[in-house]
């Protein structure tokens, strides 16, 4: 199975910028089914999640169609490095639809043609709600920008020989949300992925998906569309798909908490996570990433506080090694439960996770993978207030905290504990860098990129008295003398014009003067230097 890596082409726009529509590419619901497959569950795009292992995984339980990650189109475009290490792909990893945000229609364009050959379609990221989104003008937060979309779009579909697609989230008006999705369709949109849910709609606020909202998109388009939102099992899936007559269903949350959500299965959860793992070794991504995953996959396991442990082991786990070893030690303790090799009591959850207790018993043993139900937000502002009554309040109890001999230690010292857990290996209060001092038998470190093999204090001095550059700490004793040598050897003009010259304007002579002033006050310092 060979392994792709996106090249460092350099196709620029100017270059195709007479490629227009006349591409013989499929559109609409011939693209939704010649192309893609009439693909019925979707896997979504992720930021730092649905690299190419997490994809493969979950395409052997039945997901028809994957998203890459979401790319950032000026870093695509600009910097190869980025391109090199963002996209991998393989033959297997069809179809695969790529994700960009920006806020250039140029910008977005170039990106996409490098893109274009490894993929099926390109999607415009217009759903991300998240803050870096509202920073960098991008996601969610171009919404109400109809003109700059309007153009982002037709742009894309005018000059790609693939379908552009887009993941947009509603207004709160309903009225103003089936015009969005239409103006999309207009400017050539041929696949619409509506999360119903609103920008606000985030962390812990973010509340159920509203799939009446897509329904009422879906009676006023004519194209494909994807639903997303409020997907925790297969059930929910077919209920989506009667409710709003969409063509399929794309889930994120859920995915990654049960990649077998697809196939109705109740996975073990350590058997999943050998899976990717042993798909993370075939296709290597960040660590990062991997640790994600195994957190997601083992979230109610890792709120029992018997496996506190379990949980540090693998905040501070570095390698694929590490990281199986975790999944090994949750297999020897659970695994006997599942087969009903020892009776399983409940274990203490840990008190600083909050859930909502329910009325009725629908609790899966926490070895197997299932979804992670958020608090509804109401809830969570309840949690809020009480915290910051209690913060005010001066009769408070304060939390106390002690060490592993049972003393009472402060707050501070209790995270300074922590910390020297997480990181057993490393000697506290030493810096892992070895510093080499100044050549010049002073204490201070050396800059190694001097040239001298100086301090800062050292080069300086060394520079002036020997006339000398260091381009190392930045320090241009040599080049800024032979300047103003150069300068003074020119002869001052006379002040008076002749009356072939055309006088300056009184500004700008006023300006030159200046400048002429404070040159001669810099040769001076110089010449005292």
């Amino acid at each position: 199975m060979s392994q792709t890596n996106l090249t460092t082409a350099t196709v620029g726009t100017k270059t195709t910028s007479n490629v227009t529509a006349r591409h013989s590419k499929l559109e609409g619901y011939e693209f939704y089914h010649k192309i893609l497959g009439s693909p019925k569950y979707v896997v979504a795009p992720m930021v730092d999640q649905s690299e190419l292992a997490w994809r493969m995984l979950c395409r052997k339980y039945k997901a028809d169609l994957c998203y890459s990650p979401m790319f950032h189109s000026n870093l695509f475009a600009k910097d190869a490095k980025y391109r090199k290490d963002a996209l991998q792909t393989c033959s297997e990893d069809k179809p695969l639809i790529i994700q960009f945000c920006g806020n250039d229609a140029e910008t977005i364009l170039e990106a996409a043609l490098l893109a274009q050959d490894y993929c099926e379609a390109i999607d415009i990221n217009l759903g991300c709600p998240q803050a870096i989104a509202k920073r960098g003008h991008y996601g969610a937060f171009l919404q109400d920008d109809w003109h700059l979309l309007n153009e982002i779009v037709k742009t894309l579909h005018s000059n790609l020989k693939v379908p552009v697609t887009c993941k947009i989230r509603i207004f709160e008006d309903r009225d103003k949300t089936i015009r969005y999705a239409q103006m999309l369709e207009k400017a050539g949109c041929q696949l619409l992925t509506v999360h119903g849910r609103t920008r606000e709609q985030k962390g812990p606020l973010t509340g159920a998906a509203d799939w009446s909202y897509i329904r009422e998109i879906r009676e006023n388009i004519k194209i494909p569309m994807f639903a997303n939102g409020n997907i925790m099992d297969l059930k929910d899936v077919q209920r989506c798909l009667d409710e709003t007559g969409v063509d399929g269903i794309m889930t994120a949350e859920g995915n990654l908490h049960n990649p077998a959500l697809f196939t109705g299965q109740t996975a073990k959860t350590w058997f999943v996570a050998a899976e990717y793992l042993d798909y993370a070794q075939r296709y290597p991504c960040p660590i990062s990433y991997i640790r994600g995953h195994l957190f997601k996959i083992f979230h109610h396991i890792f709120n029992l506080r018997p496996n506190a442990n379990l949980r540090e082991e693998l905040a501070v786990a570095n390698g694929l090694e590490k990281f199986r070893r975790v999944v090994q030690k949750v297999q020897q303790k659970y695994e006997p439960y599942h087969e009903g090799l020892k009776p399983y009591g409940k274990e203490e959850i840990d008190p600083s996770v909050l859930i909502e207790e329910h009325e009725y018993n629908m609790c899966l043993p926490p070895w197997l993978c299932q979804p992670y139900v958020r608090l509804p937000p109401e809830i969570h502002k309840q949690v809020v207030s009480e915290k910051a009554r209690l913060a005010e309040d001066p009769s408070r109890d304060k939390r106390q905290y002690y060490d592993n001999e049972g003393k009472e230690i402060s707050r501070k010292r209790m995270k300074k504990l922590r910390r020297r857990f997480r990181r057993p290996d490393k000697p506290e209060g030493k810096h892992d860098r070895h510093l080499e001092n100044c050549h010049h038998c002073c204490c201070n470190p050396l800059g190694f990129k001097c040239v001298f093999r100086l301090c800062r204090i050292c080069c300086r001095d060394r520079c002036y008295s020997e006339n000398f550059d260091c381009l190392g700490h930045g320090i241009l004793i040599k080049s800024r003398r032979a300047k103003a040598k150069l300068y003074e050897e020119i002869p001052r003009k006379d002040s008076a014009f002749t009356e072939d010259q055309k006088p300056e304007d009184g500004l700008e002579h006023c300006k030159r003067a200046n400048q002429e002033e404070e040159l001669r006050d810099a040769l001076e310092l110089i010449r005292q230097s």
